[in-house]
C-alpha cells in the first residue's frame, strides 16, 4: 500500500513535507501500523465558527482495509507527537461503513 500526503499550497514545501512525514511516522508507531498500512495526512482550512483556520486530519487504512481517522486542531507544521490520541483509543477512531461523517 502507498502513503499519501496532501498539502495546502505553501512556499515552505520542504518544511511541510518534513512535517507530514513526521506525523505519518508518529501515527505508524503510535498505532502499531505495518508497512502495508496507508496513511493520509491533510491540512485543511476551515471557515466553521469555533474551529481554527487550519487543522490537520490524519486518516489511515490497515491491511484489513479498516479505515480510521482523527483531527488535530493545529496547522500541520505545529503538530507534535503528544497531539495524537493514545494507542488504546484506536478502535474509537474507526470509521463505521455506511456512515457519512461530515466532521472530517
Amino acid at each position: 500500500m502507498g502513503e499519501f500526503v496532501m498539502l495546502a499550497p505553501s512556499n515552505k514545501t520542504t518544511d511541510r513535507a518534513a512535517a507530514a512525514s513526521r506525523v505519518k511516522g508518529w501515527t505508524r508507531q503510535r498505532f502499531g501500523l505495518g508497512g502495508d498500512a496507508t496513511i493520509l495526512v491533510t491540512e485543511l482550512e476551515s471557515a466553521t465558527p469555533g474551529f481554527p483556520a487550519l487543522h490537520t486530519v490524519i486518516a489511515f487504512w490497515t491491511a484489513e482495509r479498516k479505515h480510521y481517522h482523527f483531527r488535530v486542531f493545529k496547522p500541520l507544521e505545529n503538530v507534535v507527537a503528544e497531539d495524537l490520541p493514545p494507542s488504546w483509543y484506536k478502535e474509537a477512531l474507526a470509521v463505521t461503513p455506511g456512515i457519512d461523517c461530515s466532521c472530517c
